[in-house]
């Protein structure tokens, strides 16, 4: 305990993983401080990656030299792009992932990365000299001398877990809360609040009549989220679709007496956009149903998580409801659905670097700012840690405006909007998302990510290439026409309007059912392109 760090990370999870690894491959000697080591990495609630907007963040961190993207395609089982059916800008990467094969590989990296030690320990204070961090308390007892503190605590600041009216004190299920730290904070003269969340049950996959249920299949083949990854070879699970029905509401209706939510137990705000099964019944009273996706957990896990079904009801109503809808009539449930409700700290006290406004090297990043999600956290996360080092290098700090990245979008909504509910990335939220499409972060970030120092050459040069094989085929679509002899008996073959001239390629090729490959193969030009520098020009 007499060791000295450049920069103290409190807290194991997504957001902590993301500000350790990037502290530690820029050079600073760093500590993670975390409960548990057998739990970093552990995925909380939903066992999956990305999402709608979600995915532009892992694909942005990715790009930045960060290690989200990278774990996920090694653990992901089930691949999916969401969004098809709109333009390309808003298509968003989501997999699946096995819940224990996250989380070892997590801890896999973080154990093995130079430069990091892991410290199994609680976060419970600071040491403030000159309003500069000097060091972290940890158990009450002992200083940890630090230079750069970040803070990435999740729900564990004085964690309450409620399931109908019984109250438990909690960071997470099976896990203590963090006391002390928040009230530490306080007297600094930061101000905090409470912000509620909530996940669902899980049940046992050998309980469920699929033959009641929507297959919802994996894309074939999956694309991965790292720019670094060639290709996913991993075996692919499919999730299913169920749905509620009057039946499930009304038994979810008998809880309301009992439900923290309704009988103001709960005192903070939960996250709008996924709001807890008794909310959608209240809120959507004149709907008769709502989907649920079943999402299986892991190829050696039993557990499937009810995606949709996220509640704080008691366990007798969870029960009843659950086994009302159609395919879950003998569901086995290996673990209740709870609402958690935890401390946070308004995110108007933070700077763009994620450094606070009243305390010099001290950090806040993920869920203390008032955000919600794996994603958001990690992107947090990584910036943290990258400007805490860049600060301790004497180097200028990295700001990501709004019209570079999702991330920087994320930052400045924090810092500038009333975080009334926990912030959750939508795509509407960015001003230039046609520009900011998942597909070509690495053309908009590598630059930065390689001239810090996180992202490897070979990933660069990778994306040079890309960035050169897209203006050489520009270039050659720009100068090439076809006739209408070549063009119009492929127009037949794909429904598509015969030409009546020579049309230059650049023209052709906006028709949306145009293959871009079959244009140069016509008009006898050379290919090589890959699949993905195609879809971009």
């Amino acid at each position: 305990m007499s060791k000295r760090y450049d920069i103290i990370v409190a807290g194991g999870g997504h957001a902590g993983i993301e500000a350790a690894l990037a502290a530690a491959r820029l050079g600073l000697k760093t500590a993670l401080v975390t409960l548990k080591i057998n739990t970093i990495g552990k995925m909380s609630c939903n066992p999956a990656i990305g999402g709608l907007a979600k995915g532009h963040l892992v694909r942005e961190i990715d790009a930045l030299g960060g290690e989200m993207a990278k774990i996920i395609d090694r653990t992901g089982i089930h691949f999916k792009i969401l969004n098809r059916s709109k333009g390309p800008a808003v298509w968003s990467p989501r997999a699946q992932a096995d819940r224990l094969a996250y989380m070892r590989d997590a801890q896999r990296v973080v154990l093995s990365q130079k430069n990091l030690e892991v410290i199994e320990a609680a976060v419970t204070g600071l040491k403030v000299k000159n309003n500069r961090v000097v060091g972290a308390v940890i158990n009450n007892d002992q200083t940890l001398p630090c230079r750069a503190l970040i803070l990435t605590c999740g729900t564990f600041l004085n964690g309450q877990i409620y399931i109908g009216l019984n109250v438990i004190e909690s960071g997470r299920a099976g896990e203590l809360p963090v006391k002390g730290l928040t009230e530490a904070l306080v007297a600094l003269g930061f101000e905090s609040g409470r912000l509620k969340t909530g996940t669902p049950p899980r049940i046992h996959r050998d309980s469920i009549d699929y033959s009641k249920l929507q297959e919802q299949k994996p894309d074939n083949p999956p694309v991965p989220f790292s720019f670094q990854t060639e290709s996913i070879q991993r075996k692919q699970l499919s999730c299913w679709i169920a749905h509620t029905n009057p039946t499930v509401h009304a038994w979810l209706e008998t809880g309301l007496d009992r439900s923290p939510l309704y009988t103001g137990l709960i005192q903070g705000v939960g996250p709008r956009y996924c709001p807890s099964i008794e909310d959608k019944i209240v809120r959507f009273a004149d709907r008769d149903r709502h989907q649920l996706f079943l999402e299986p957990e892991g190829f050696d896990n039993p557990e499937v998580y009810v995606n949709g079904f996220s509640t704080s009801l008691p366990e007798d109503v969870q029960i009843q409801a659950l086994r009302s809808v159609p395919g879950l009539e003998n569901a086995q449930i290996i673990r209740l659905g709870y609402a958690i409700e935890y401390d946070f700290f308004p995110s108007y006290q933070i700077h763009h670097t994620l450094e606070t406004k009243g305390v010099e090297g001290l950090y806040f990043a993920g869920q203390i700012n008032g955000t919600s999600g794996y994603e958001e956290a990690a992107a947090q996360g990584l910036l943290a840690g990258i400007n805490a080092a860049l600060k301790l290098k004497g180097e200028p700090p990295l700001i990501l405006s709004r019209s570079q990245a999702y991330i920087g979008v994320l930052i400045d909504d924090l810092i500038n909007k009333t975080i009334l509910e926990p912030y959750r990335m939508f795509t509407s939220r960015a001003e230039f998302r046609l520009l900011l499409r998942h597909d070509n972060a690495d053309l908009r970030l590598m630059d930065i990510g390689h001239q810090i120092g996180l992202l490897p050459h070979r990933a660069y040069e990778r994306m040079l290439q890309k960035k050169a094989n897209i203006a050489r085929l520009q270039e050659t679509i720009s100068r090439a026409s076809l006739e209408p002899e070549v063009f119009n008996p492929y127009a037949a073959q794909i429904h598509s309007s015969p030409i009546q001239q020579r049309l230059p390629l650049k023209q052709l090729v906006r028709r949306p059912e145009v293959s871009l490959r079959e244009l140069l193969r016509l008009a006898k030009l050379p290919d090589g392109f890959s699949e993905e520098e195609l879809i971009h020009v």
